[in-house]
């Protein structure tokens, strides 16, 4: 059951911040653990939720972070167990960055885990200024942001969407060509694919190449090696430099995240219900 409890206020240890929650947001992940399909990587109950947060430094301890700044973090809540949905969180001070200046921390806050995935990919895949990257699922919360990371890279898009719905927002973020039937895309003319879905699109990519899969529930991507392709479905992992790159890069003005509602922690089944309503234009956020 998902509900709101008073728990012990926590104690930051060595290298840790104790940061108080401004907002969080909900990602699949969240209702993939609630509803027991992670299978033996569960946390045991009763659990805090939560992977991303926005919020003030408390004790910033001897991280170098200061009393009152504010910041972004991500949890590994699966292989933590600290979640963030709480108004009082303490992680490790290499999971925290400065929150960028530009947008308000309800903004911020919905940036780690999917941000992260985005940029962890795209350094994966390494592409260089000029190259061609072909995205499966461009309009997604992780995919939109790959859009706007890759194009402030110099690295040439296209776009997969699942409707029609979404060509115009990666049209709007920089892809060159837009697409939602997986037989209109240039055989073997990309060097790299970032499948955020599971579209297994692999004679997109061309020989020698790299596909990159985050859709973990699809299973691996099909062995390409034969063609000199490398394969891999990506994992997140905590990350404060890779915080940072995303907070430089909102200041520039070269990522916007996407909020489509907010929710005070005490609607908390309110906002897990709009959450799997689907059709967001943006993520669901939660404030404290």
């Amino acid at each position: 059951m998902l509900r709101v409890v008073d728990a012990p206020q926590p104690e930051p240890g060595p290298g840790e911040v104790l940061i108080r929650s401004i907002a969080t947001g909900i990602n699949p992940v969240d209702d993939k653990t609630r509803a027991g399909a992670i299978g033996e990587g569960t946390p045991p109950l009763p659990m805090t939720l939560g992977w991303d947060l926005a919020g003030i430094v408390v004790d910033g301890g001897d991280s170098g972070l200061r009393v009152g700044e504010r910041v972004v973090a991500m949890s590994h809540q699966l292989d933590s167990g600290r979640g963030t949905w709480a108004d009082l969180v303490a992680l490790p001070a290499r999971a925290v960055a400065a929150a960028p200046q530009s947008v308000s921390l309800v903004e911020a806050a919905i940036l780690p885990l999917p941000g992260l995935t985005a940029l962890q990919t795209l350094n994966w895949l390494a592409l260089s200024a000029g190259e061609r990257l072909l995205i499966a699922g461009a309009a997604g919360a992780v995919g939109g942001l790959a859009l706007q990371i890759a194009r402030a890279r110099g690295v040439r898009v296209d776009a997969l969407v699942s409707r029609n719905a979404h060509a115009g927002f990666a049209r709007d973020h920089g892809a060159d060509f837009v697409t939602t039937h997986p037989g209109a895309l240039e055989q073997r003319g990309y060097d790299a694919v970032f499948d955020t879905v599971g579209a297994f699109v692999t004679e997109a990519v061309a020989d020698g190449g790299r596909y990159a899969s985050i859709a973990t529930q699809a299973g691996p991507v099909p062995d390409q090696s034969s063609r000199g392709v490398r394969t891999v479905v990506n994992q997140v992992r905590e990350d404060g430099a890779g915080l940072a790159e995303l907070a430089d890069l909102v200041d520039r003005g070269s990522l916007r995240p996407r909020v489509h509602a907010a929710f005070g922690l005490h609607e908390i089944r309110a906002a897990h219900a709009r959450f799997l309503q689907g059709g967001l234009a943006g993520k669901v956020a939660m404030t404290f």
